[in-house]
């Protein structure tokens, strides 16, 4: 029989690269969507590419995971095997607007589903999508899975409480349940308002005359970047261990916005020269026109620390380790949005 696969939070880009991971696996999926959110043609379009068109494995329902009945009324109507919770308001700056709406989601949410697992006559095995935010101001670098949390925004310590809550479900009622605490990663999916999309898009419309300037943050605040298609493949190993383990999984490098900016440059044949310093450092093209600037508006309340992860245990244990690069993440993220006209391309 085929494996049955539930996925909350499908409409997000780790959604739909899992989406076609397990299709091609043979699962059948549910995916799982906010009631208020659209799920885009253009996102069906890419999971079924390349599969059979209307794929009968892949069915979508609507959810509220703050409501504990809507989640135990899915998983029994489900049957899955496994279950991926993707679901999160992951804006770090726009969560201290909305702490209290991520409490809800991002933390009691997870304990819904816990919940609904722990009373069910089914075996079901459940994947909670954990964030490099949980280590906050960090004590050392790199992070491991033994390094200490410390979460600077309410996005983080939202997670933080449903990392714990895995773990607390999984010692006491001897859940099958894995925590991935997942670093920045990033694909041609990502929604605008994260910094590496705008970079890319904002580049390749400057460079065609579409738009005059990019205005960013903190240029020096640093990352470890990778690709949503390593990292969902990591998720998806988790659940076939023969017991339950937390990982973090990353790329083990680390670059600053400023660098992020310079490799998209150079692959789009767009120099930038930076000129200035502190919130007065500004990028000059070619024609000595100012194409980049730094907004305060853009810095969050709390920066993070030296993010930076070790992937040691993933590569010992799920002889899992990342096949892109960060020039390999940004041609993709490039070509995506050259080679689709902006009209036929909903913004994720």
């Amino acid at each position: 029989m085929k494996k049955i696969a539930l996925i909350f939070g499908v409409t997000g880009q780790d959604g739909v690269y899992l989406s076609r991971l397990l299709l091609d696996k043979g699962y059948i999926v549910h995916g799982l969507k906010r009631r208020s959110s659209f799920f885009s043609a253009s996102k069906l379009k890419y999971i079924y590419k390349d599969l059979i068109p209307l794929n009968t494995n892949f069915k979508i329902h609507s959810v509220d995971m703050k409501n504990k009945k809507s989640v135990k009324n899915m998983i029994e109507k489900t049957h899955p095997d496994e279950i991926y919770n993707l679901a999160s308001q992951s804006n770090v700056a726009e969560s201290f607007e909305i702490s209290e709406d991520i409490s809800n989601s991002d933390a009691k949410g997870v304990l819904h589903i816990l919940q609904a697992i722990k009373n069910s006559k089914k075996k079901i095995k459940f994947y909670q999508a954990g964030t490099s935010e949980l280590f906050g101001k960090v004590k050392e670098a790199p992070q491991t899975e033994k390094t200490p949390f410390n979460p600077r925004n309410p996005y983080g310590v939202a997670k933080l409480y449903a990392h714990w809550i895995t773990i607390n479900f999984r010692q006491y009622y001897k859940i099958f349940a894995c925590n991935g605490i997942l670093f920045n990663h990033e694909s041609p999916l990502r929604r605008e308002t994260f910094v590496t999309k705008k970079i890319v898009r904002a580049l390749c419309k400057i460079k065609y005359k579409k738009q005059k300037k990019l205005f960013l943050g903190n240029l020096h605040s640093k990352r470890d970047w990778g690709h949503a298609k390593d990292y969902v493949l990591a998720m998806w190993k988790m659940l076939q261990l023969n017991k339950p383990q937390d990982f973090v999984i990353c790329s083990g490098k680390q670059y600053s916005i400023k660098e992020f900016i310079n490799y998209t440059s150079k692959q789009l044949h767009y120099p930038i020269k930076w000129k200035g310093r502190g919130i007065n450092e500004k990028g000059y093209n070619t024609k000595n026109q100012c194409v980049i600037e730094i907004n305060k508006k853009y810095f969050r309340p709390a920066e993070a620390g030296n993010l930076i992860g070790s992937y040691k245990k993933a590569k010992k244990i799920l002889k899992w380790k990342p096949k892109h690069d960060i020039n390999s993440l940004i041609k993709d993220m490039i070509n995506h949005e050259l080679n689709y006209k902006e009209n036929d391309i909903k913004k994720f």
